[in-house]
């Protein structure tokens, strides 16, 4: 049976279609999802994202003790900032990617995927024993509501004193909103400016009727796990099970860039990491624009005069290019000629660089 979010009633109060995700009831779309997208591009989107995992590392070495688990340098991640990384296995294989927040010296927030949280705290309160530090997953304390789009920063302004203007990308602040104690971090996964908001279970309804009411004037809408989904996409970001699982290291995504070699001491999956550091992928992950109107679908060949090179692991319409898009794993030498095969026909595509999609500074 589906776990509901703090915010259920809120979302069928809205019409919402709601799905399972992760084993969490999530809402799908509220009307028309293209729309929900062109708000997020153009506006304001609001997210319910509670079905995501929050897992706290506490105590004087926990900053060495996720040196130690996850491949990034967070030790020298300063107080209110936050970072992208992950967590791997010994072969090098990834079992999530992250965001970590700073919140002091001896306080780390770390920010799971909904399917894999809990193996996330398992495994973090394996590789920490050897630390004077606590690992603890308080998931269900937490409501998280983002507001995502180029007036964000314009609403959410309305409902607090924080100092948004001088909040950093990947940086975060405890402040009220609202009334109500909030995390204010700005990140998403939308490819547009906005913030992430953490508060207790029982401020998720009110926050998101205030938010709601806050961002009427400025063509704030709610938005759910469609749009958000194709958002990312054309944003090129990945998503754990499409394009990034345990079969594949950080340096077969394309994001060797997160792996810390640099930093103090040993780190899980260091030794496979670094005999792979320098070698080129078979396959690298790419995007692909359709010629035509058939949409490249998850799991579809990527073909080249007729030979199976890939295979496209997210696709979509793109609202914002007007054109079905798609990101795919193909052979590294493949580039020209390109079609997916879709249902027995080949569709032509061109191979293009990630993103799709930057926003406008």
């Amino acid at each position: 049976m589906s776990r509901p979010t703090p915010l259920r009633d809120v979302h069928e109060s809205l019409g919402a279609t709601l799905t399972d995700f992760a084993g969490w009831l999530m809402p799908l779309r509220y009307g028309s999802e293209s729309a929900e997208h062109k708000a997020v591009r153009e506006a304001a989107g609001l997210f319910d994202l509670s079905h995501m995992g929050e897992i706290f590392v506490t105590g004087p070495q926990a900053a060495e003790a996720l040196d130690y688990a996850l491949v990034g340098h967070l030790s020298a991640l300063a107080t209110g900032r936050a970072r992208y990384t992950m967590i791997v296995d010994e072969r090098g294989g990834v079992l999530d990617d992250l965001i970590v927040y700073r919140l002091g010296d001896e306080e780390f927030m770390v920010v799971a995927n909904a399917s894999n949280y809990q193996k996330v705290a398992q495994e973090l309160q394996e590789r920490a024993k050897a630390y004077d530090a606590a690992v603890e997953d308080r998931s269900d304390r937490y409501a998280l509501i983002a507001v995502q789009g180029p007036r964000a920063q314009e609403i959410l302004a309305t409902l607090t004193d924080a100092d948004l203007a001088g909040l950093k990308y990947y940086a975060g602040l405890p402040g009220l909103v609202d009334g109500r104690e909030a995390l204010i971090a700005r990140t998403g996964y939308t490819g547009e400016d906005g913030f992430e908001l953490f508060v207790a279970n029982q401020d998720a309804v009110p926050l998101w009727n205030a938010l709601t009411a806050a961002g009427e004037p400025y063509g704030l809408a709610p938005a759910g796990l469609s749009a958000r989904d194709t958002l990312r996409l054309e944003a090129g970001m990945p998503l754990y099970g499409n394009e990034l699982g345990a079969e594949l290291t950080p340096f077969d995504a394309g994001l060797g860039r997160v792996v810390k070699f640099d930093k103090p001491g040993d780190f899980v999956g260091r030794a496979a990491l670094e005999a792979v550091k320098d070698d080129q992928p078979g396959r690298r992950l790419v995007g692909l624009v359709a010629r035509g109107r058939r949409v490249p679908r998850h799991g579809y060949p990527v073909t080249q005069d007729g030979a199976v090179v890939g295979e496209v692991t997210s696709g979509a319409p793109s609202q914002t290019l007007g054109k079905p898009i798609a990101m795919a794993y193909v052979d590294t030498g493949a580039s020209e000629g390109l079609a997916v095969d879709i249902r027995g026909s080949q569709e032509p595509v061109d191979l293009v660089e990630l993103p799709f999609y930057r926003r406008k500074k």
